[in-house]
């Protein structure tokens, strides 16, 4: 606990996040008996949590970001420029980034990790100048980003996921794209392609199962099945991180990849949508400090 006493921490809490409009007074209370001087902030319409933390960096040593995925990916641009420290509260639907890093999905128990102290330093990917912690998609999950609403999320969780993934796989179609990287150029048709920075992502996928946040690489993985159902056959796989493994997936490590397609598609960044292609995607190495658990 001596390692946080007395440090200063904003809190900015997500009240959209799936359980951001619950009560964390138990999760605070852990925070202010480790000593940290806690100051609650909140994102308005013309200020989202990076440009928050940015603005506010120089009177704070920690950031403690109350959500899910799309609220550290809101605030990672920030994180990144200011050098605070993250903690994470995970009050989201999936919190994949928690799961990563093996922090709990109980907030006072992820504000015990924080009080603790300890920290480890993690990559970030980055999509035409937007950061990301966990994966982005070209596809089938950013078209699932656009279709699942917050009512939805918060309803139905994960399951949410499952549902409206469902409906939206029996009209998928393949589509080309142009992949460079490492001084070649490969011409695909797919369903998807992703580029994870962590291990997990979508509410129980995984990117690589040996993948991790601090690797210095990028996972490219691009599902080139031409029906429905093998993708099904594949989803033990998915979940497992091992789809590498399949003829009809390819998979590689990379540093720096560019993904180029006939007409514009969107790309989802641990599930908000972004930017679109051509998408130039790169690894930026030790970017962020953050609270885990003791190893």
């Amino acid at each position: 606990m001596q390692h946080s006493k007395g440090k200063r921490a904003m809190l900015i809490v997500n009240p959209r996040a799936r359980r951001g409009g619950g009560s964390i007074d138990a999760a605070r209370q852990v925070l202010v008996d480790a000593g940290l001087e806690i100051e609650e902030m909140a994102t308005s319409k013309d200020e989202n949590a990076s440009e928050l933390i940015s603005r506010h960096a120089d009177h704070f040593d920690i950031a403690i970001v109350g959500g899910g995925d799309g609220t550290l990916n809101n605030a990672a641009a920030g994180l990144a420029h200011s050098g605070l420290t993250l903690g994470v509260l995970p009050l989201g639907t999936a919190n994949d980034f928690a799961r990563t890093m093996g922090i709990a999905p109980d907030p006072v128990k992820a504000a015990e990790i924080i009080a603790a102290g300890h920290q480890t330093t993690v990559d970030l990917g980055e999509v035409n100048g937007h950061l990301f912690f966990n994966v982005a998609s070209i596809g089938f999950s950013a078209e699932l980003a656009g279709e699942l609403t917050e009512h939805a999320k918060k309803r139905w969780g994960t399951l949410g996921y499952g549902i409206v993934a469902a409906r939206m796989l029996m009209r998928s179609r393949l589509f080309t794209c142009y992949v460079d990287h490492d001084d070649t150029t490969e011409k695909i048709r797919t369903m998807q392609v992703s580029v994870g920075n962590g291990r997990h992502y979508g509410g129980g996928m995984t990117v690589e199962e040996t993948a991790t946040a601090d690797d210095g690489w990028l996972d490219l993985y691009s599902l080139e099945v031409d029906h429905w159902w093998r993708l099904l056959r594949l989803l033990p796989s998915l979940r497992k991180g091992t789809q590498g493994q399949w003829d009809d997936v390819r998979a590689f490590k990379t540093t720096e990849v560019t993904i180029r397609t006939k007409q514009p598609r969107p790309v989802n960044t641990d599930g908000e949508l972004v930017t679109w292609t051509p998408a130039h995607f790169r690894i930026r190495p030790k970017s962020v400090n953050v609270f885990v658990p003791k190893a």
